[in-house]
């Protein structure tokens, strides 16, 4: 979490989930955002990648979205993204982009872009349990398979194999 102050900022929740058909395989992203009485839905997918790729690129994607300084309180059911951006980040970082045991870590151009974005605002990651119930991380998930659905239905009509 970001120490920049409050005062002054949006207040804004978002809910993202990823989605994929195949690890790797098509997969979708999709997120949810809500502040001051307004909504917002995003989703997208592409042909060919995991399902972490498309749980960050929800979180990505909803960030980018926002149009000014913001404090978000992001709600995702993916512990890979909620330690990631709040815990290992601070060793990646300090390792030059390696994980403890020196390898490379795994998706880091979008832990850099989501770093960046993360850092323009003032950013409470939490993590919520999927498929439980909540509202919002349900709605996160129909975007994200809409997401995916967008992609299979593109692919069919390049006659790609969609799986």
């Amino acid at each position: 979490m970001s120490n920049r102050p409050v005062a002054n900022k949006t207040e804004v929740e978002i809910y993202a989930d990823g989605a994929c058909k195949g690890n790797p395989g098509p997969g979708g992203w999709g997120a949810w955002i809500s502040y001051n009485g307004n909504e917002k839905e995003l989703f997208g997918g592409e042909s060919l990648t995991t399902n972490n790729r498309m749980e960050l690129t929800a979180v990505i994607r909803a960030l980018e979205a926002l149009n000014r300084t913001c404090h978000a309180k992001v709600f995702t059911d993916s512990v890979y993204v909620q330690k990631g951006i709040s815990e290992w980040i601070i060793g990646w970082k300090a390792r030059n982009w390696r994980t403890a045991d020196k390898k490379p870590v795994k998706n880091e151009d979008l832990w850099r872009l989501l770093d960046v974005l993360a850092q323009q605002h003032t950013v409470q990651w939490v993590w919520v349990k999927g498929h439980a119930g909540n509202a919002g991380n349900e709605r996160a998930d129909i975007l994200a398979n809409k997401g995916v659905d967008l992609v299979l239905q593109e692919m069919i009509l390049q006659g790609t194999n969609a799986i």
